[in-house]
């Protein structure tokens, strides 16, 4: 133990410059950076190898222990506290709501007929306007028009239907927006 504190304390202060070059402005995550260090060499030192450098292992430990540091910054971000947070980076809506949902719409889309269906998606997915659903479907414009009509009317029909069945009344048909 005391050949170990005779190696380590004189490279304190070294792993400090280190550390505060590795962590730039954040003084007190240095510290904790260094504190880590040697918590980690102190309680692994009858793991160095006995012909190495003492200090070459502690500033490769130091190193290591700074970039796994810094990838676990990139990956959570900035840390901020709850007082300084705003209301919108911590209060989100749920999201299951959403993907019952959308599971139901799917499968109120599979119930319709197959050219209800292609006009319906091209138009209100796709975002193609009534000629170029046409044009794509090899149908006439008022055909694109009236299958979309239907096609809406049906879909909403067949959410309503799935709603009054037992479904949660949360669960409400999707607003279908009008594309010319």
């Amino acid at each position: 133990m005391k050949d170990m504190m005779l190696l380590v304390e004189p490279l304190i202060p070294a792993l400090r410059r280190y550390a505060r070059s590795l962590m730039r402005a954040d003084a007190a995550g240095a510290d904790d950076l260094v504190q880590d260090c040697l918590e980690r060499a102190i309680t692994r030192w009858h793991q160095r190898r006995t012909d190495g450098d003492a200090r070459t292992w502690l500033f490769s430990i130091l190193h290591n222990l700074a970039v796994n540091r810094m990838r676990q910054r990139a990956r959570r971000g900035r840390d901020v506290p709850i007082e300084d947070a705003a209301e919108a980076a911590t209060a989100r809506p749920p999201t299951q709501e959403a993907g019952l949902r959308h599971r139901e719409l799917l499968q109120a889309l599979d119930q319709l007929p197959e050219e209800q269906r292609s006009v319906l998606l091209l138009v209100s997915v796709e975002d193609l306007s009534y000629a170029e659903a046409a044009k794509v479907l090899d149908v006439p414009i008022g055909t694109v028009m009236s299958r979309l009509s239907r096609g809406r009317e049906r879909l909403l029909r067949i959410m309503e239907d799935a709603e009054a069945s037992g479904r949660p009344a949360t669960l409400r048909p999707p607003s279908l927006r009008s594309v010319k």
